[in-house]
């Protein structure tokens, strides 16, 4: 682990707790974490001189427990990111009467009447307050949570992803701790603070109360949409970090197996050596073997072997296949077995019979393992979809490519190694297939609708779970998407809610636009201001293409889009 990932978790989490949406906790802080915890001029109560960092301390454990394994439990149970938010509220509101009416309170602590007072007590102590604030927390977050959310969801906890989460908790919670402690400060310092300690107690408890009910009616989305530009192009940079990406793609897993991987440059143009290929575990179903039978890569030895990790609908991956395809149309019988192990994105994409379509849309022949779980994904430390990893016919990695391009190359040492295995072996033409992988940079970049990779929208909105109305804006910035109507919005797409709604998208491409949409109905297409004709949506998930264009070019696609139809991203070719 770099340290590099926790000192990005603290800036990350520091910058989260001095946005706008941190607001309307400063007042429980203050109050309730920290006045709460001065001495006053008299009376039985001792309040604890550590409850500031105990408040502290509960709410970075319950944050880092949250994050983690709820989003895990929440993908587990096909329940809506809003079912923790609306716990914390309704745990945050209950608190807040305890504060007011010691009955509540005494109810509250009744279930650990065994337990020493000190250990529970939400009055004395105020770990429980910080475990609880904790949950409420969850929501106020950037892409650096985000994207945390998104490993966890998918299964992806790994040791990097914890350390990232508790050190972006720890940064997030450090403006806390210093509000806490100036607010005791305050209260020791101010006569009229010190005398009124049940006072303050009460005060906490509205304190909560009324953030409980701030939160319902979003509060905080609103204070930050009155400085929108706050926080945001700090956590924007980290979210797009090196260090960011490997951890939460997986790429951190290290064991014996992978170990020796990073010995392979990305796309290097000659043969390297990169230890024992991993095995391929943990898939779900075989396709295109005989009677469903799994694939060993050590029956394999004798053999080159390319294994393709791909998604259906990936545009990239969709680009990158009819190079495969032809590899092993050409190669097939002079030694070369491609392994092509299909790791899901979206959960639609976990389906059978969808990749099995897929598939056979692509005309692929060879194996297709299915990876739903992405255990092989992770024993290759993968990051990318498309991605190479060519194997010699002695189980040896000699080369890796990730994301699209660099085909010549690839075919260069697939006929090295074939000729390595086998010198008398007669290779035919190098296979012709016309590399259109988009210049960097010259193609509005992936935008995905969900909540989950949410990428590019423009409009002026909060982008959030459920059901909203939303109006296209007046100057929709380039390379961005906005939304009008009402909309439904979770973590793997849009659908409209009620009647039809529309997408609008200012793009740039080179090739074409493509829209991945799954459903029954029509979606309409106008082409800056002018019709453009239908999509035809049925069935499972899939790519369809919106518009062809020749060379490089701007412009303005408005998609109406019928209730029953959910679209998930927008690719540029």
């Amino acid at each position: 682990m770099d340290i590099s990932l926790v000192l990005i978790g603290l800036l990350g989490g520091l910058v989260t707790g001095i946005s706008p949406c941190i607001l309307p906790v400063l007042p429980v802080i203050f109050l309730s974490g920290g006045a709460q915890s001065a001495r006053g001029d008299g009376g039985s109560a001792s309040p604890s001189r550590w409850r500031p960092f105990l408040v502290i301390a509960g709410l970075v454990l319950s944050f880092t427990l949250v994050t983690l394994l709820g989003s895990v439990l929440l993908s587990l149970l096909g329940l809506p990111q809003d079912v923790l938010r609306w716990a914390g509220i309704i745990v945050l509101a209950v608190i807040g009467v305890g504060l007011i009416v010691p009955g509540v309170q005494h109810l509250l602590e009744k279930p650990f009447s065994r337990i020493p007072q000190k250990a529970v007590g939400v009055e004395r102590n105020g770990f429980v307050l910080g475990f609880a604030l904790g949950a409420v927390y969850v929501p106020c977050a950037g892409p650096v949570l985000a994207a945390i959310t998104v490993a966890g969801a998918t299964g992806r906890v790994g040791i990097d992803t914890v350390v990232l989460t508790v050190s972006f908790a720890l940064g997030a919670a450090a403006p806390l701790l210093v509000f806490a402690l100036a607010g005791r400060a305050v209260a020791e310092r101010v006569k009229s603070f010190r005398r009124r300690q049940r006072g303050i107690r009460i005060a906490g408890g509205v304190a909560m109360l009324a953030l409980a009910v701030g939160l319902v009616f979003d509060v905080p989305a609103a204070l930050q949409r009155l400085v929108p530009d706050y926080t945001s192009t700090l956590q924007e940079q980290l979210a797009e970090s090196d260090q960011v990406r490997d951890a939460l793609d997986l790429g951190g897993l290290v064991n014996e197996q992978n170990k020796d991987l990073d010995k392979c440059s990305n796309g290097a143009t000659e043969l390297e050596s990169c230890g024992t290929a991993p095995d391929i575990r943990g898939i779900d179903t075989w396709l295109n073997t005989p009677g469903g039978s799994g694939i060993d890569l050590a029956e394999l030895r004798g053999q080159v072997v390319l294994v393709d990790f791909w998604a259906y609908s990936c545009i990239n991956c969709q680009r990158s296949l009819p190079h495969v395809v032809a590899w092993d149309e050409a190669y097939r019988d002079l030694g070369l077995q491609v392994v092509g192990i299909h790791s899901p994105e979206y959960a639609f994409e976990k389906g059978t019979r969808n990749v099995a379509q897929g598939a056979a849309k692509f005309g692929i022949e060879y194996p297709v393992g299915l990876d739903n779980s992405l255990s092989t994904w992770t024993n290759y430390r993968n990051r990318y979809w498309p991605a190479h990893y060519l194997i010699d016919a002695e189980g040896v990695v000699r080369h890796v490519k990730f994301g699209e391009g660099g085909y010549a190359t690839t075919e260069k040492l697939i006929r090295e190694l074939l000729t390595d295995a086998d010198p008398d072996v007669q290779l035919p033409e190098a296979t012709d297939v016309a590399d259109d992988t988009p210049e960097v940079g010259a193609t509005t970049p992936e935008s995905y609708l969900g909540l989950g990779k949410e990428v590019n929208f423009g409009g002026a909105e909060e982008y959030r779970s459920g059901t909203s109305s939303y109006r296209f804006p007046d100057d929709l910035a380039r390379d961005t998407f906005a939304l009008d109507g009402a909309w439904t919005l979770d973590f793997q797409g849009a659908t409209p809610s009620g009647r039809d709604a529309s997408i609008r998208l200012a793009f740039t491409a080179t090739q074409e636009v493509r829209v991945v949409a799954g459903g029954t109905g029509t979606i309409r297409v106008r082409v800056d201001g002018s019709d453009a004709g239908s999509i035809e949506v049925a069935g499972a998930p899939d790519s369809s293409q919106i518009l062809a264009v020749d060379g490089p070019t701007v412009g303005e696609i408005e998609l109406t889009v019928p209730r029953g139809v959910t679209v998930y991203s927008f690719t540029f070719g």
